[in-house]
């Protein structure tokens, strides 16, 4: 069964919640802040942006004690001639650091790690863009902090310069909003290259493009009917719950292979689920059988794998589970009554998903929604 009303009420419980929220708002706009008011580095920033699973709207909640954790990419006037060794680019930001987060922060191989008491930050900086790019980067469409779970932004979101964020929108008269609106559904999506990070541990700059995952995830999202970014929240959760090994995949990694394998046009949270297990087990068999590592074009940058990580022993380990996790999901699905419905559900979840009413409950055994006490609330992705 779909048990819709279960599934709104079970993907509340394992969303970031409101707290988790606030820490990664206050945690990235006040670095942003000081990144721009930082009077050394203010010159060569052309803008900063949110990256990751928070602006994907594909993020879980922190597991225990853990923090919540936000990507901020710093997009530079760095030339990579000029800063041919990566890591003195990196360099740059050091003292920044020193001023700001200093005994907070870790330098890594790709990024700057930064631990708070209440958020963890991770400050990626970028090679200069082409000119002709550095507009689409300083646009609402960009920088602004809206997910494809943000009420009012969910169904207009294009990356162009004609789009404007919801912040932007409140400044404006109706008037003007709807013809920027307009222009923005009649533009083509920008085709932008990918960014140049640094790499410290190979001394090269390498591609990755945020952007194009973000846009890619976007757009899937409507062709699924807004529950593709929940059909990820919901197997990112039955993984965490019930397989913490193999070590990877995990995080993206995952991600990016549930969006290759869910179809479009699903109606429910659980179809998604079903068959997007069902469609990674079937299409991945022969590489697990022969402990191969499959190979999963970044999107926008095809030359890299993203499961370049997984040996191929980890990969036949975890399509097993994948395998055991479709079967579960297709009993749930196909049940007639509710509560052996949650009875396979919960099986895949835990306790975050909604108990099936008491059997003696009128109109126990028919119907898709759980007793409640009063609305069910889901917190949308603005990150304000």
């Amino acid at each position: 069964m779909d048990l819709p009303s279960y599934f709104t009420d079970f993907l509340a419980a394992i969303r970031p919640q409101e707290n988790h929220i606030e820490d990664f708002k206050t945690g990235h706009r006040t670095l942003r802040k000081r990144l721009k008011e930082y009077q050394d580095l203010s010159p060569v920033i052309v803008t900063t942006f949110l990256q990751g699973s928070y602006r994907r709207a594909t993020a879980i909640r922190p597991q225990g004690d853990k923090r919540a954790d936000v990507d901020v990419i710093v997009v530079t006037k760095l030339s990579e001639n000029e800063y041919k060794n990566p890591k003195e680019a990196m360099d740059l930001f050091i003292p920044f650091l020193e001023k700001h987060y200093k005994g907070k922060y870790e330098i890594q191989g790709r990024s700057f790690g930064i631990q708070l008491s209440y958020v963890d930050l991770d400050l990626v900086i970028t090679s200069a863009p082409s000119e002709s790019e550095e507009g689409i980067l300083k646009s609402d469409s960009v920088s602004s902090y809206e997910t494809p779970e943000t009420f009012g932004a969910d169904e207009d979101w294009r990356l162009n310069p004609s789009w404007l964020s919801l912040e932007s929108r409140s400044i404006l008269s109706f008037s003007s909003q709807q013809y920027r609106l307009d222009a923005a559904k009649k533009e083509a999506e920008w085709k932008i290259s990918p960014l140049r990070i640094p790499d410290r541990d190979t001394e090269e700059w390498q591609d990755t493009h945020p952007l194009e995952q973000i846009r890619w995830t976007w757009e899937k999202n409507r062709k699924c009917n807004k529950h593709y970014v929940n059909v990820v929240k919901a197997i990112k959760w039955w993984r965490r719950e019930n397989h913490p090994t193999p070590k990877y995949p995990k995080g993206y990694p995952v991600e990016h292979l549930i969006g290759e394998c869910c179809p479009d046009g699903i109606t429910s949270v659980a179809e998604g689920i079903t068959k997007t297990l069902e469609t990674i087990a079937q299409t991945y068999q022969l590489y697990a059988a022969l402990k191969l590592t499959p190979n999963l074009p970044d999107r926008g940058v095809p030359s890299h794998n993203v499961f370049k990580r997984v040996s191929g022993e980890d990969f036949a380990e975890f399509h097993a589970q994948i395998c055991e996790a479709a079967e579960i999901a297709r009993a749930a699905l196909d049940a007639t009554d509710i509560h052996t419905s949650v009875e396979h559900w919960q099986q895949l979840f835990g306790k975050k998903f909604p108990d099936a009413p008491p059997k003696n409950n009128s109109g126990s055994g028919s119907g898709g929604f759980t007793p409640r006490q009063g609305p069910s609330v889901i917190t949308g992705g603005r990150f304000a």
